[in-house]
Parts: C-alpha cells; structure tokens; sequence
C-alpha cells in the first residue's frame, strides 16, 4: 500500500478517568457518526484510546516529557506505555467533560506526560457537561496550543438535556447516558461533530507552517 493510501490513524480519546463515568458512552456516540462514508475518506482508521486503562499516577517522571526520547528517557513503565500508545497516532480527538469549571485533572495530567509524541500534529477537542463544557474546552485547547499540537477550528460542545439537567446528574451519578440527551446529540450534534472531523481530516494534508523564530 503507498504511503498515500495507508490509513490515517486518528486517536478517539476517553479522557474521564472517574471510576463511574459516562465519559465511555459519549466516545461511543462519537465513534458512532465517524464513518468512512461520512467522512468521505475512506483511508480514516479511528481507535479509541481510554486514559483511564494506564492508571497514570501524578507525574512522576524526573525527565521532562520535551526532553524524551531525544535528549532523556522516562523512568516508569506507565510513562513508557502511555507515550508508545498515543506516539504512533496522526491526529487525536480529544473528549473531555467540564469539572469545576475548567479539564479535569485526569486528562490533563494524561497529556503532562506528552510532549514529542503531540507536536505538530492536528487535534479536534470535544467536550460535554451542563453547558457543554466551554469552559474545559477554552482551557485545553490552550493547553494543546501551547504544545504545538494544531487545533481545528470547530470544537463540538455536547450539552446534557432537560432544564433541571436531571440527565447530567444521571450521567455524573451512575455513568448512564440519558435517552433525551441522545436523541438531542442525534439531532442537533452530528453536524458540528462532522465538521470537526472534516477540518481534521484535512489539516492531515497539510503542511505545516514553519515556527517563526524571534528576533
């Protein structure tokens, strides 16, 4: 197969690591609208990556992850494992719920432990929670920008149903996704998700710019 037609693999994050969460069931209804055939390309391979299975720890590396592989080698074997999971990937779209107003510690204590493995490559954030997680998504499209990571302009925001938001303390409660909140994300959510993906895919084929140096 030539390198043209080799399949793009994009990396479909879980980034709740609470040990009741609904954050497996939101990747699920992602997963869900990505096709080939939504997508119009047919060369796309999504995995889903769980945070949550590589029980990082608070980072505890004595190396920085910017100096790794080059310059340094991680320690423990949870760094060494997480890094050679997500190295391999293209692109990643990143899930994340809101906690307290802003991303949740496990997420981004999940990408403290990245650096080389992100730079330069495309990244789509999607979020969730009572207001759709704007604020969680203001603070890791930061974070991700800050780390050379190109983020896509369209960041789907997915908003649990019901005014009471009985659905979200459902979802929060017992990991359940509401059957509102789904026919809502059925109706209202494809379109910017596939957008998304769309603008995903094609910064894939794009080079990308040079680093202005300073002077």
């Amino acid at each position: 197969m030539s390198a043209a037609l080799a399949p793009k693999k994009i990396a479909l994050i879980i980034g709740s690591t609470r040990a009741v969460r609904v954050g497996p069931k939101v990747v699920d209804f992602i997963h869900s609208v990505f096709s080939p055939e939504t997508t119009s390309s047919p060369t796309l391979e999504l995995e889903i990556i769980d945070i949550a299975k590589y029980k990082l720890p608070v980072f505890d590396e004595v190396a920085m992850p910017a100096m790794v592989p080059f310059q340094a080698q991680f320690e423990h074997q949870h760094s060494k494992d997480w890094s050679a999971a997500m190295a391999p990937f293209s692109a990643y779209i990143w899930v994340s719920a809101e906690y307290n107003y802003g991303v949740p510690s496990g997420i981004k204590n999940a990408i403290d432990y990245l650096y080389n493995e992100l730079g330069g490559k495309p990244a789509l954030v999607v979020t969730y929670g009572i207001f759709g997680g704007q604020l969680a998504s203001k603070s890791l499209v930061t974070t991700l920008e800050g780390m050379k990571m190109r983020v896509v302009e369209t960041k789907p925001q997915l908003s649990f149903a019901g005014p009471t938001k009985d659905e979200m303390f459902m979802a929060a409660g017992t990991g359940a996704l509401g059957e509102k909140t789904k026919n809502e994300w059925e109706a209202g959510s494809k379109e910017p998700l596939l957008k998304g993906i769309a603008e995903l895919v094609k910064k894939l084929d794009e080079v990308p710019e040079p680093e202005k140096k300073e002077e």
